[in-house]
């Protein structure tokens, strides 16, 4: 019998070892990227969001908290959810702000000479109303710096026109939006605080057309509180020059919105028991709620369809999630964020154990990847996967900001995660009148659902 030298056994036992270990390796990779394939395959043969989609915008549309919209899309999602054959679907009750935008908002330039313009506007989400016609001279500026280094008399009895435009430097549209979106929240506090009458806020989009962009602004309880409205980037652009040319010009402005007492409303959960580890949970949602001015489409409506679907391509792939996977359509993240806040509160309340939270609110574009925030060690494991993504167009995993709906849960997981597709159109339609159903592409939704449950799946079966 051929014998080996004792050092020599040990290296050919190690080695052995490594080979299986190899080899198992090889053979897990390769089932991984077959189930990922039959993911991809059920939502491009059969994916139901694009469906889903065109339910939620043609017969419910834009889904402002408080509504009866909203209303009927939490009937809608817990519906949808139960005809999915999930393992449980439930309401959570929300609270949530009831602000109402009124009679079609008026917007005019009245000019010493000649007739008057007028201008696509729309009061921003909290506004109070003009109490009738407003009409004041207006005096712009592009920063803040700008509009601490004037004197009190040229702001008074006036309407600051906030006109600083967004970034088309950056490459991620998002920074653009998130660096230029303090005019809209802050402006009209800061002109209050200066004794302007109302604020005129320079619409956030790259976007060079008439639609004016509502969203959420705030004020403050020991400052006056001022009407605050949009103009298009157009219209901006347009009271700005006639403003050079006419510093003495009037803007008139009627606007009839108000906030109600506070609605009783609710998030939409559904989820799949875990095979092996039923008590660690994966979360993935969208905001149920939109803006009134459309139907929501992009805005969340693709995310809230895909996290749907993400659950249904699991099972129609046969594949049993080993962690309990929940989807939540969250409400009021627009204006207000009660419904993010209140899934975490109740979360800790139970003691739940969340492995991951996963969030759909950038669109329904074609699939990049996703943004995670975690620890790096965290981020490193996460982007070990991205191999088999890239295939799909869906390989970018990067540390990023994940998401305003999981944010309250970022001390209860160990990774945020943001489904990111490409931003370049997104800023063009949102919180505006044309997010609609037609703006929306079947493939680059479903493929962004599959990308979703792609990755769902891993974290099922690895944890982190």
């Amino acid at each position: 019998m051929l014998r080996f030298p004792s050092f020599l056994r040990h290296t050919l036992a190690a080695g052995f070892v490594l080979l299986l270990t190899d080899a198992t390796a090889q053979t897990t990779a390769k089932t991984d990227s077959l189930n990922l394939r039959k993911i991809y395959d059920e939502a491009l043969l059969r994916g139901q969001s694009y469906e889903n989609l065109r339910y939620l915008t043609g017969k419910i549309g834009g889904r402002l908290s408080g509504s009866p919209q909203a209303e009927q899309a939490v009937q809608w999602g817990k519906t949808t959810m139960e005809k999915l054959g999930l393992d449980r679907v439930y309401l959570q009750e929300v609270m949530v702000p009831h602000w109402v935008r009124g009679a079609k908002e008026k917007g005019e330039i009245r000019a010493d000479k000649g007739k008057g313009v007028d201008m696509n506007v729309c009061a921003l989400g909290g506004s109070v109303g003009t109490n009738g016609k407003l009409r004041a001279q207006v005096v712009e500026v592009k920063t803040w710096a700008e509009l601490a280094a004037l004197p009190d008399e040229k702001i008074r009895g006036r309407f600051v026109l906030f006109n600083r435009p967004m970034n088309p430097a950056y490459i991620e549209s998002g920074q653009a939006y998130g660096e230029a979106g303090d005019q809209r929240r802050n402006g009209a506090v800061e002109a209050a605080k200066r004794g302007a009458v109302g604020a005129l806020v320079r619409s956030l989009s790259l976007a060079h057309d008439e639609f004016p962009h509502t969203g959420a602004m705030r004020y403050d309880d020991k400052v006056t509180k001022i009407p605050a409205a949009a103009l298009s980037t157009n219209g901006a652009d347009r009271l700005s020059q006639l403003l050079k040319a006419d510093p003495g010009l009037t803007f008139e402005l009627e606007m009839a919105c108000q906030t109600l007492p506070d609605v009783k409303s609710y998030n939409v959960v559904g989820e799949i028991k875990g095979t092996k580890y039923p008590d660690e949970i994966i979360v993935v949602g969208g905001h149920l709620d939109s803006w009134d001015l459309a139907e929501g489409a992009h805005d969340d409506g693709t995310g809230c369809v895909q996290s749907m679907e993400a659950l249904r391509l699991l099972k129609a792939a046969g594949l049993k999630p080993e962690r309990t996977v929940r989807a939540v359509l969250f409400m009021n993240e627009e204006n207000g964020v009660r419904g993010g806040n209140k899934y975490a509160e109740l979360a800790k309340a139970a003691n739940e154990k969340h492995l991951a939270a996963m969030e759909s609110d950038g669109g329904g574009f074609t699939p990049r990847g996703f943004n995670i925030e975690a620890p790096a060690a965290t981020v490193k494991k996460i982007q070990q996967w991205q191999p088999l993504f890239r295939p799909y167009g869906s390989g970018e995993f990067t540390a990023g900001h994940a998401g305003t709906d999981i944010e309250p849960l970022k001390e209860q997981t160990k990774a945020l995660i943001g489904y990111d597709c490409d931003s370049q159109r997104y800023f063009d339609i949102h919180h505006t009148g044309a997010d609609t159903f037609d703006k929306v592409n079947r493939r680059e939704l479903e493929l962004g659902g599959a990308s979703m449950a792609g990755l769902i799946y891993l974290l099922s079966k690895y944890g982190l």
